[in-house]
């Protein structure tokens, strides 16, 4: 009797136990599939070296004080500033010569446009003279400063632009054999700020580092843009020049 009765109780723990063992299990699969169901958490750290940008946040910024054409920014480009502070003006010409849209308008005319901002190096003495080195000085701007038309065509296809600044201080020294003294060579790092389509509906930016330098004239013989509130006195530009920073 004694026998019988420990063999059932035996039976009972084995079946009790494998209730709990059967219920774990059922558990363990529930917590799974939850588990499963439930979103990948992304690390919080982590960025993307080529966000896309806001289309329209690499345009020139409006000119904060007298410009000979302020409206030029509808179009990509930098206002040249009606000023006699050689500071001013030369971080502005800096700029200008790297600044465009493609978008808002051809390579022809924008080098029209920094056409405009040239007059006449006074160290020549006749108008000849004066005239040939500025033809020369502009060739020079299209040939070794600007972006070259096959870089331009490149960043058209990707409905690009660049914005150029200067964030650092201007060196300046005197241009030889000036003797008015008007005359001065401003140089700089400038910051390009290349923007283009990802081909993907977003924008893809960089930053690349140049070394500018422009000659400007500051004094009574500098010739005014025609039709605009320039005055003879203010600043402009004479000659552009530029050589890349080495790494």
């Amino acid at each position: 009797m004694m026998a019988r009765t420990s063999t059932r109780q035996r039976n009972i723990a084995w079946a009790v136990l494998g209730a709990v063992v059967l219920i774990v299990g059922l558990v363990a699969l529930i917590v799974t599939r939850l588990g499963s169901d439930a979103p990948v958490p992304t690390p919080s750290g982590s960025t993307s070296t080529t966000a896309p940008t806001t289309p329209g946040t690499s345009s020139p910024p409006p000119p904060t004080g007298a410009a000979v054409d302020p409206s030029v920014t509808d179009r990509g480009w930098t206002p040249e500033p009606i000023t006699t502070d050689a500071d001013t003006y030369v971080r502005a010409a800096l700029a200008a010569a790297s600044t465009f849209d493609t978008t808002k308008s051809g390579r022809d005319a924008w080098l029209d446009y920094l056409d405009t901002w040239f007059t006449p190096d006074t160290r020549y003495a006749t108008q000849a003279e004066r005239d040939d080195v500025m033809r020369g000085a502009k060739l020079e701007l299209r040939q070794a400063v600007v972006l070259p038309e096959s870089r331009w065509d490149s960043l058209a296809d990707e409905s690009g632009r660049v914005l150029a600044r200067v964030d650092g201080d201007v060196e300046f020294e005197p241009v030889p054999s000036d003797e008015t003294g008007d005359m001065t060579i401003g140089t700089a790092d400038v910051t390009l700020t290349y923007t283009s389509t990802d081909g993907a509906g977003g924008e893809l930016s960089y930053d690349e580092t140049v070394r500018v330098s422009v000659q400007v004239l500051c004094g009574p013989e500098s010739i005014p843009t025609p039709n605009s509130a320039q005055q003879a006195g203010d600043c402009k530009v004479a000659r552009w020049f530029s050589g890349t920073l080495e790494p």
